[in-house]
């Protein structure tokens, strides 16, 4: 059954490496990575959109245009005079990245100030995308407004999927970060948190104590991502754990979790099994991180 995936959060411009010791530019960012993925391989029947802020100027302009070069919907995109996009540079060491940003003036920081538009387009939305980055960047107002309309969402029925997707240096304190997560947990009905992230940062011990304290805050459903350990997943009373698809060499791991949220997303809305969907995403974030860059070309991924 045909259906609208939104996936609401900031794309930035992207400088990643190149041959020569050039660099390359592009577009992206988590959520926006995950609606790319999405597209990939949901049915034509099936619309991607992404709700996001940019400005007036040409670099905005250009992001527009690569964002509908991948078939992802640019209509629900607020335009604002005297913003731009961020920026965001790749440093690589062995295939495990690290990153480098520029966004004091991201237009993306405003993209839930215009309430109205906000709640449009999520109900004319069938599953709902976020992350805690979405959130990170967001004033605590603007966060505020943000959850009360996927909370109504939820409420009624619509897939709201988050992944916590933690990032200390875009909060000003621990403590409102690990608040504001359990927020946006507590307005999802899918929550897909990378394990290392929680240990790290909720101090959890073990995948079990991940997937109890997400319940806790009345998550209905739970994929716990764990690297080259897999995916744990805990779907009402049903557990089962997937295995990571073997990579001879890892180039760069920009994306991995995205592209497996935003496969995983494509193929459990249309079948309905979690435990295929989290198979099949593993064997596209395998092929992801084989390769440079947050967005891998159709060509190079599984079919």
């Amino acid at each position: 059954m045909a259906g609208r995936l939104l996936a609401i959060g900031e794309c930035m411009v992207e400088l990643m490496q190149a041959d020569g010791g050039l660099m390359r530019k592009s577009f992206a960012g988590d959520t926006f990575n995950t609606a790319y993925y999405a597209r990939r391989y949901l049915p034509a029947d099936w619309s991607v959109d992404y709700f996001t802020a940019v400005g007036c100027d040409m670099i905005s302009d250009e992001m527009l245009a690569f964002i509908e070069s991948k078939g992802v919907g640019t209509g629900r995109i607020a335009r604002i005079e005297g913003r731009s996009p961020g920026l965001y540079m790749i440093h690589l060491n062995d295939g495990e990245r690290s990153f480098s940003y520029w966004r004091s003036t991201s237009a993306a920081k405003l993209l839930a100030r215009d309430a109205d538009r906000l709640r449009a387009a999520i109900e004319a939305s069938d599953v709902i995308v976020f992350s805690g980055i979405t959130l990170a960047i967001l004033s605590p107002e603007d966060v505020d407004t943000l959850l009360a309309e996927l909370r109504r969402a939820r409420a009624s029925g619509k897939l709201v999927a988050f992944d916590p997707n933690i990032r200390p240096r875009l909060w000003d304190s621990a403590e409102r970060m690990r608040e504001t997560i359990s927020d946006g947990a507590r307005a999802a009905s899918l929550v897909m948190p990378s394990f290392d992230d929680e240990a790290t940062h909720f101090g959890d011990a073990s995948i079990e104590a991940t997937i109890a304290r997400y319940r806790a805050l009345g998550v209905a459903d739970i994929v716990v991502k764990d690297g080259a350990d897999g995916a744990t997943l805990a779907f009402g009373e049903r557990r089962s754990h997937v295995p990571s698809a073997r990579v001879e060499t890892i180039v760069d791991t920009t994306s991995a979790g995205d592209s497996f949220n935003g496969s995983f997303l494509a193929r459990y809305v249309v079948a309905g099994d979690a435990t295929e969907a989290a198979r099949f995403a593993a064997a596209v974030a395998a092929a992801v991180i084989q390769h440079h860059g947050a967005l891998v070309e159709k060509e190079k991924l599984p079919g």
